[in-house]
């Protein structure tokens, strides 16, 4: 059996709508293919029909100023969960660190909304957030890292994890201004890296990114 594409698998994962009803609106946000054949993608009610240019467009007004780094030292499945979640919360930008190629299938396709940046090493990171004047902070259970929940977050930082297993390096620990760790009660060492970026994004927003048009966080 053929596996699906990314495209594929997103249209069979969200119900979305069929054609739109005759006469069609005139508006030039809406792609015409999408009126025809319907909107199958992952994507709220207000963008159905919209292409794909015109909801980046309007998601670049409103865009926060929390960033995203993700180290890419090992193909992790991981970075597919963490850009999706980026895309929920409308990062100004994901940033991968190392290899170019990263595993996309996670994502399911929520990449082709986001501005997603590549850097060859940690020193091209570093280098970047000293020129934007973001703050870099790591997200892992170090020694030295404070609980997230007492933690105060920069309104202008990236948030930064590592690969899943080996977590932060520490060339890119070395890097943040600041370390943080989300507090566990159980028996595990550590969370999946894509459910430890949920919830840091997630207390990020709780400060910084208040309530939107389509409601709280």
């Amino acid at each position: 059996m053929t596996p699906l594409s990314e495209d594929e698998l997103t249209a069979v994962s969200a119900p979305g709508v069929g054609p739109h009803p005759e006469p069609w609106p005139d508006d030039p946000r809406l792609d015409p293919e999408l009126l025809a054949g319907g909107d199958r993608r992952n994507v709220l009610d207000g963008y159905r029909y919209w292409r794909l240019e015109a909801i980046v467009a309007d998601l670049d007004t409103r865009r926060h100023p929390l960033q995203v780094a993700i180290q890419n030292w090992e193909h992790d499945f991981n970075i597919g969960s963490i850009v999706r979640t980026a895309n929920a919360f409308n990062v100004a930008g994901v940033h991968i660190v190392g290899r170019r190629r990263w595993n996309r299938r996670g994502a399911m396709v929520t990449d082709r909304y986001l501005h997603v940046h590549h850097h060859e090493s940690v020193a091209a990171l570093a280098a970047w957030a000293e020129t934007e004047a973001v703050a870099l902070v790591g997200v892992d259970n170090l020694p030295g890292s404070v609980p997230l929940e007492s933690a105060s977050l920069p309104r202008r930082c990236c948030l930064v994890f590592g690969s899943e297993g080996p977590g932060l390096t520490d060339e890119l620990v070395a890097a943040c201004q600041q370390l943080v760790a989300i507090t566990q009660f159980g028996s595990t060492r550590s969370l999946n890296a894509g459910a430890a970026a949920a919830i840091a994004m997630y207390h990020w927003g709780l400060t910084w990114a208040g309530a939107s048009a389509e409601g709280p966080l």
